[in-house]
Parts: C-alpha cells; structure tokens; sequence
C-alpha cells in the first residue's frame, strides 16, 4: 500500500498543497511534483473512499485545478480532451489523510524535544497527510512558519493547522513557560494569533482561571483550543468552553478522589482511576453525557495507547506518551 499510495501522493502533490488558488512553486517544491497540470486523470485505478464502503476497481478520476470533478467507472467516466492521463492499473487511491493530533518535534531527553520540522512535513506528506493539526508546539515559530511557507508554495507539506505554544501553568519542561494567571493567559492567546497560530493547546497544569481566559480569548478570534488536562478536570473544562480534549479519557482526573482543584495530582493517577471504572456506571456516563451536550470533541491518538498496552512493542526511542 505504501508504494500505491506513494505514487498518487507524488502525482497529485501540485494539486493538493494548494486549496482554492495555486500558489507559484518554488524551485524547491517543484522538485517533488511530478505532474503539473490544470487537468489530470487518474485511470484504472482502484478506490478505497474511506467510507466503509467496499473499494472500487477500474475507476477513472478527474482532477480540474486541484479539485476532484469526477470519479467513475473507466468504461464511463473518460479523460477530458487535454488533460495529463496516469494510468494506474494495479494501484489504489485513498482520500488524503486529516490527522488532528501531529508534532513536528521528537522526544531527544526528558522534557527536552528536538525540532525536525523541515524533514517531517516532507514524511507526513509522503505518507499521504493532506491536512494536519500540530497538536502541540516547544519551538514557536517553527510550525507557523512552515504553515506559511507551504501556504505560499515555497515549502513541500500538508496544509497546517499551526498550534502555538502549549499553554501550561507550573511545569518543569525546558521549553514551556509557565503563564502567570488569567490575564497572562489571555496576552499569551492574543499574541500568538496576531502572529499566526490558528489552534491552540492547554496542558497539563494550567489552571481554571488561565483555561476560562484562554478560550475566551480564543473563541473571540474564531479560533479554537483543545487540552490535553490533569489539573482541570474534563467536566470542568467542558463547562468552561474547551473545544477538544486530546487522548480520549486517559489523562481525565475526574474520578481521582484526592484531586485538589487546579492541581495535577499526577498523570498516572488519572489513568489508574478511568482503567479501574466501569464504562456502564452513572457516574463515567454522566462525564460523556456533559461533553455530548458541551459539544466538546476528544481525540483517541490509539497509537499512544499501542505503547502503555502489556505485550505491545515499544518504538524505538520512545519511553512515554
């Protein structure tokens, strides 16, 4: 799958970096397309929709300006006169892949992250990620720089929602800082969407006054933040305004009994009391039946529970979550 699915990456780089209006390619990006054409068609090629529905053999694709015109049977659906033709008989195409939770960094040391942005919007690209959210940021302007330059044609990746800087209270990480109460939290917001950020990210030790300010501030910008929490809880984050939680119910404490408010009485303990409670009680369903109605989201990233799962290998490299 990986060399099908390489195939139609490179052959339709030129028309999925861009969305309503091509930009003029650098030099540098040009080497990585393939095709360049107003018209393209994809023909005898097997789809797989991503809808659950059964994949589709010997169907032909139409791409006009970078948007898909029409897919159908070969026998039926034929290349527009002009167009460039990639016969693609023995390949599958799969719709670009939207991924909400992505970094552009790697864990080189405890609480220390090495910045490998240039070299992985390339990978997430060859892996077929169309459209991504870097679901937390230790450098600054790395990931809003890179969102700009691919934006503008001149760096080959995904199209990216740029989250600015984690917005934490107290904390030992070498590149967060701590954020000094509500209206801190609230320039810290501001500055970063005047220079670009389009998400942002709360983490594990902001408190509730710093979390009410940042997604007030926010939401006043139309943008959104999602969390990944230990000393606000999930209900009080849903009742504050929190768009998104990150990793499902793992790092949720709101059934540690000792939690202290605005304190992180560890990760761990979180995880201990959600693998110790029952899915059909009252009280985890009454956790879900407040985020249902909050309309808050939460992102399962399944890969991370892969590594704390017993007997699954650990990737090389990685000592946490």
């Amino acid at each position: 799958m990986s060399r099908r699915l390489a195939t139609f990456v490179s052959a339709l780089i030129a028309t999925t970096i861009a969305s309503a209006q091509r930009p003029q390619f650098s030099d540098a990006v040009r080497g990585f397309i393939k095709i360049d054409a107003p018209a393209v068609a994809l023909t005898n090629v097997r789809v797989i929709d991503g809808t659950g529905a059964p994949a589709r053999p010997q169907q032909t694709i139409v791409i006009r300006d970078g948007n898909i015109a029409e897919i159908g049977d070969a026998t039926r659906v034929k290349p527009p006169e002009g167009a460039t033709v990639v016969e693609l008989s023995g390949r599958s195409v799969i719709p670009g892949l939207v991924m909400v939770h992505e970094h552009l960094y790697y864990p080189t040391g405890p609480g220390v992250y090495g910045q490998l942005g240039e070299s992985f919007i390339r990978l997430y690209l060859a892996g077929g990620v169309t459209t991504m959210r870097t679901g937390g940021n230790v450098n600054g302007f790395m990931d809003l720089k890179l969102k700009q330059l691919i934006d503008a044609g001149q760096k080959a990746g995904p199209a990216i929602d740029a989250t600015a800087p984690y917005l934490n209270g107290p904390n030992t990480f070498a590149q967060m800082r701590e954020m000094k109460g509500a209206d801190d939290a609230r320039r810290q917001v501001a500055y970063w969407a005047d220079e670009g950020a389009t998400s942002f990210k709360a983490y594990m030790n902001i408190r509730r006054d710093e979390l009410r300010a940042a997604v007030d501030e926010a939401h006043k910008r139309g943008l959104k933040i999602t969390g990944h929490l230990c000393s606000v809880t999930y209900a009080e984050a849903a009742d504050i305004g929190v768009d998104n939680l990150e990793h499902g119910f793992l790092p949720a404490t709101d059934f540690v009994s000792e939690k202290q408010p605005d304190v992180c009485p560890g990760q761990g303990r979180g995880q201990q009391t959600i693998a110790a409670l029952d899915e059909n009680g009252e009280p985890f369903k009454a956790l879900v039946n407040k985020l249902i109605n909050r309309h808050v989201t939460l992102t399962s990233t399944l890969t991370v529970f892969e590594t704390l799962t017993p007997g699954r290998p650990v990737p090389p490299g990685s000592t946490s979550s």
